[in-house]
């Protein structure tokens, strides 16, 4: 049995893969997808699946596409992929399954943005970008002064993807928010990520420690895993007083700040499962 993992930049968490993998006796095949050539015609796999790891989403979505063109079974597969990506996608599919989820819109100019803050409730609300990841270019708008602003320099400084506004709803936490670890449609772990800013992420600072699995946290995982088509993914979670909302749905879960607050090996559950995708070939 051998699984190759696509990646770029190997990470702690790549790391902890791999050490997972010596003890379990399992070969790993590392592919650095920024120095192949794929190429249909002449590529030659020599591993029974492939664990996408790509630090870059659009090399790792190329490398998704390719390794399933020639029926290299890739997790996680490239439909899941394309609605976790796209954080606008992912929150239509969870809302129209009756998944909770902040209030959000999509617009393409700063008039139309007006008028669907107001539809919400008015300000403060959360600009983001529909594709990245790691908190960046969110932007929390108190005012229509403020919003205006940012439109107009995303509108002048950025790509054609920043110009798609995809605008939330604001919700105010206790000070944190929950990141579950879901695989195959299982909670096996989650964490409270405590930020006294309003970005909890823990690349942008925020402080992971065990969160149990409450009933209602394996509950509303599971519909929204099953939703994007499951996998191994984590998923970021509000707390708020009408319940648990998910705010956004991640499917190369970075996970090397969480295993030892859980004491849960993440890194071996990503092994068992693509293990078990491997044997259903």
């Amino acid at each position: 049995m051998t699984i190759g993992i696509l990646h770029t930049t190997i990470r702690g968490d790549e790391k902890l893969i791999i050490e997972a993998a010596k003890k379990r006796n399992i070969q790993i095949k590392l592919v650095d997808v920024r120095e192949e050539i794929l190429n249909r015609k002449t590529y030659k796999s020599d591993f029974n699946v492939a664990l996408q790891r790509c630090v870059s989403t659009v090399k790792g979505t190329h490398a998704t596409r390719f390794f399933e063109s020639i029926n290299v079974s890739v997790i996680n597969n490239s439909t899941v992929a394309a609605i976790c990506e796209d954080k606008f996608i992912t929150s239509l599919l969870l809302q129209k399954a009756n998944v909770q989820v902040p209030d959000f819109a999509m617009v393409f100019n700063a008039s139309q943005a007006i008028k669907a803050i107001e539809e919400m409730g008015g300000f403060p609300i959360v600009i983001k970008p529909p594709l990245g990841s790691w908190g960046r270019l969110l932007a929390k708008v108190n005012d229509i002064d403020a919003l205006e602003a940012i439109l107009e320099h995303k509108n002048v400084l950025g790509s054609p993807q920043q110009k798609s506004f995809y605008i939330q709803q604001y919700v105010k936490k206790p000070g944190r928010d929950i990141r579950a670890f879901v695989i195959d449609g299982v909670t096996i772990c989650a964490i409270y990520r405590d930020s006294p800013h309003w970005i909890t992420n823990t690349a942008r600072g925020g402080v992971a420690s065990n969160c149990p699995v409450t009933k209602e946290i394996f509950d509303i995982s599971k519909k929204a895993s099953n939703v994007v088509g499951g996998g191994i993914l984590s998923l970021d979670i509000f707390e708020t007083e009408d319940g648990l909302q998910i705010n956004e749905i991640n499917h190369t879960t970075e996970f090397k700040n969480s295993e030892k607050p859980t004491n849960t090996s993440i890194s071996g559950a990503i092994l068992d499962y693509s293990i078990k995708v491997a044997k259903k070939i």
